[in-house]
C-alpha cells in the first residue's frame, strides 16, 4: 500500500498502478491510493484474446493465491510463477547445500521451454509466470467483458466506500 502513494507524491506524472489486481476491487483501491490507470498481467493471461493455449488459461483460473512459488531467489532476481514441475525443479536446484548459478537452471528456464508450454498448453512444460492474482480469477472472458466488469466493480467499490464514511 506504500508504494503507489509515495510514488504520486514525488512524480509529476502520472502513476499507473501494478501487481495484484485482478478486478474492480483492486482498481479501485489503486485509484484510491492515487494512480490514474491500472497494468494487469496475469489476469489478461487468462481472456479469450491471449495467445496462450486453453490448457494454461484453466490452469490459471483452477489456481488459488497459494499455487504459484518464487523463484531466482538465490540468484537475486525473483519472479513469481505457477506452481508447476518445472518451478519444483528449478527451486530443488537453487536450494541446494552448495548453491546454484543460473546455468543450472538454464535449461528449465529457458524461454523457448516456457513459449511452447504456453503454445501447446503443457502445464508442466514450461515456467509459466503468473502472480497471487491466480486466486481472483475465476473465469475466461472477452478482454471487453472483463473491463466492463472491472469498471462496474469500481464504481461499486468506491461508492460503497464513500457511504462508509458517512
Amino acid at each position: 500500500l506504500i508504494l503507489i502513494p509515495a510514488a504520486v507524491a514525488k512524480l509529476k506524472i502520472p502513476v499507473v498502478a501494478s501487481g495484484g489486481i485482478a478486478d474492480g476491487r483492486g482498481m479501485a483501491a489503486a485509484l484510491a491510493l492515487g494512480a490514474e490507470g491500472v497494468n494487469m498481467g496475469t489476469r489478461f493471461c487468462a481472456t479469450q484474446e491471449a495467445p496462450i493455449h486453453p490448457n494454461i488459461k484453466q490452469a490459471l483460473v483452477d489456481a488459488n493465491e497459494r499455487d504459484t512459488r518464487l523463484m531466482f531467489r538465490k540468484l537475486h532476481n525473483t519472479a513469481r510463477v505457477l506452481k508447476n514441475a518445472v518451478a519444483d525443479e528449478v527451486v530443488k536446484i537453487e536450494s541446494r547445500p552448495e548453491g546454484a548459478v543460473f546455468e543450472d537452471i538454464r535449461h528449465l528456464v529457458a524461454g523457448g521451454r516456457g513459449r511452447a508450454a504456453l503454445e501447446g498448453g503443457d502445464v508442466n512444460g514450461g515456467v509459466i509466470t503468473a502472480g497471487q492474482t491466480v486466486g481472483l480469477i475465476h473465469d475466461i472472458p472477452t478482454c471487453k467483458e472483463l473491463i466492463d466488469r472491472m469498471v462496474t466493480e469500481c464504481h461499486e467499490h468506491l461508492q460503497s466506500a464513500v457511504k462508509k464514511m458517512a
